[in-house]
């Protein structure tokens, strides 16, 4: 399989523009990227410019610091919804994780799948702020709550994505869940060291080169 088909290819800055989600939409289009990852105020442009494609639009949800309250997330994750998003990231609340408060991250992942029922949810617990155990039990929860994937980073945090968190997730979820690696993934060398560590998904800026590369 084409290594474009592990990729979300991604515009989630603050300024991004509305012919940044043009261009980004084409370009998935013509390389048949798996997903564009753009911020809610974009899905129902990427909806429109991607019907009739294959390739789909994913969105993020309480992004990037997942502290919001849990109805507001829900809520997020519902009108990414209506508005055309097939795959959902959201972010955990990480506080919550780390203060022991194990039923409250469950719940908070379960509202989100509740309002995403029947797309796909991908739950980022970023990586880098948690310690091994940590890690697991996020992939555990996001198991647990119905989640679809687990993701490592949101990319705008203090590190992102390495093959040995990776694999560390992929051993916790094994099959059952799909990993994507997201966060500093910029070359084809990079995307491959995901994808040999357990990685099904990339998410990165980068798609372009990196597909390049391999047909290089």
């Amino acid at each position: 399989m084409s290594i474009a088909k592990y990729i979300d290819h991604t515009l989630l800055a603050a300024d991004a523009t509305e012919s940044g989600i043009v261009k980004l939409c084409n370009e998935a289009r013509e390389y048949h990227f798996a997903s564009v990852c753009v911020n809610g105020t974009w899905v129902k442009k990427a909806a429109e410019l991607l019907k009739g494609s294959d390739v789909h639009v994913c969105t993020v949800v309480g992004f990037p610091l997942g502290a919001m309250e849990t109805r507001a997330k829900a809520f997020e994750a519902e009108e990414a919804v209506r508005c055309g998003a097939d795959e959902i990231d959201m972010v955990i609340n990480i506080g919550y994780l780390k203060s022991g408060m194990l039923d409250a991250v469950l719940d908070d992942i379960k509202a989100v799948r509740k309002a995403t029922e029947g797309k796909i949810l991908k739950v980022i617990i970023e990586t880098c702020l948690l310690s091994d155990d940590e890690k697991r039990t996020a992939c555990e929860l996001s198991e647990k709550a119905g989640a679809d994937f687990v993701k490592t980073s949101t990319g705008f945090s203090k590190g992102g994505a390495t093959a040995e968190d990776v694999a560390l997730m992929k051993a916790a979820v094994g099959d059952r869940l799909g990993v994507k690696a997201s966060g500093g993934v910029r070359d084809y060398k990079s995307a491959k060291a995901m994808i040999d560590a357990g990685a099904t998904r990339i998410g990165a800026s980068a798609g372009i080169a990196i597909v390049r590369e391999e047909n290089a």
